[in-house]
């Protein structure tokens, strides 16, 4: 859509975006391409001692800190924490979104996840990807004349089927940035993970409480998912290098949206190794 590729991420919670595409939100910023993080919701529901009034305005101004860490925009919706459902109202505003910052690329959730607020974004963005190029739906908004790509973030889950990792992102070099991102999200990382997770709380004091954050991150969410697509890493960077990665990201093409070309990955997934789509 346009000569420097722009990325827009749809997550579900503040958090969400980093979360699962911190490193490839790192990389476009690091070429000096635009990246813009949404979360659909206003996170009011995630904690276990601040009211949700307080917790909404902590988590938006957590985000903006975040985004500043990359140099992205970050906004926080107002949408319910925990009471999300793919409604018209959701779609439209993210057909909105898509026809006004005009996005090369979207990444969001798959509708196969343990979180309702999750399957309603990734079942929304679905809805809306098609749509974005009708004129006579949602006709404030100029209509596109061409779909974004749109992918699919990683997750883990097996039913009715598996993420199919389509592109693979060794994000090693961007992860410190990914960290602090996360970082930024205290009232998450920090205090509300540890208690519903049911572990012990993170140390006080730097370096300590970063370094127990990366190795949370390692543990919880970047190494199992290296695990499960090992073998795509090793088709992507080969055998030596993709069995020691650790930090990754992979993605799944939507097949209701734009196609991705050959050309078109190069572009849209820079630095991905050269799994076949």
């Amino acid at each position: 859509m346009t000569a420097v590729p722009k990325l827009l991420i749809l997550g579900a919670h503040p958090d969400d975006a980093e979360y699962h595409a911190g490193g490839l939100a790192a990389i476009y910023r690091s070429l000096g391409r635009p990246v813009k993080l949404v979360s659909v919701t206003n996170g009011g529901a995630g904690h276990h001692r601040l009211a949700s009034e307080e917790l909404v305005r902590t988590r938006r101004a957590e985000a903006k800190a975040a985004g500043d860490v990359i140099g992205a925009e970050y906004v926080t919706w107002d949408f319910p924490d925990g009471g999300l459902q793919p409604t018209l109202e959701v779609r439209d505003r993210i057909i909105r979104e898509i026809r006004t910052w005009q996005p090369d690329l979207v990444l969001t959730h798959r509708i196969n996840d343990y979180h309702p607020d999750h399957r309603a974004v990734g079942q929304a963005v679905q809805d809306a990807s098609y749509m974005v190029t009708v004129p006579l739906v949602v006709t404030d908004t100029p209509y596109l004349r061409k779909d974004p790509v749109v992918a699919y973030m990683t997750d883990l889950f097996t039913r009715p089927c598996p993420l199919e990792p389509q592109i693979t992102i060794d994000i090693t070099p961007h992860v410190d940035e990914v960290v602090a991102m996360l970082a930024c999200h205290a009232c998450q990382v920090f205090d509300f993970l540890p208690y519903n997770h049911n572990i012990d709380p993170p140390p006080t004091a730097e370096p300590a409480r970063r370094n127990w954050l990366r190795d949370w991150f390692r543990s919880r969410s970047s190494f199992p998912r290296c695990e499960r697509f090992r073998d795509a890493l090793i088709a992507a960077y080969g055998q030596e290098r993709g069995s020691q990665i650790e930090f990754a990201e992979f993605y799944e093409i939507s097949e209701y949206a734009a196609s991705l070309s050959d050309q078109e990955k190069d572009r849209l997934f820079p630095q991905a190794g050269q799994t076949e789509v």
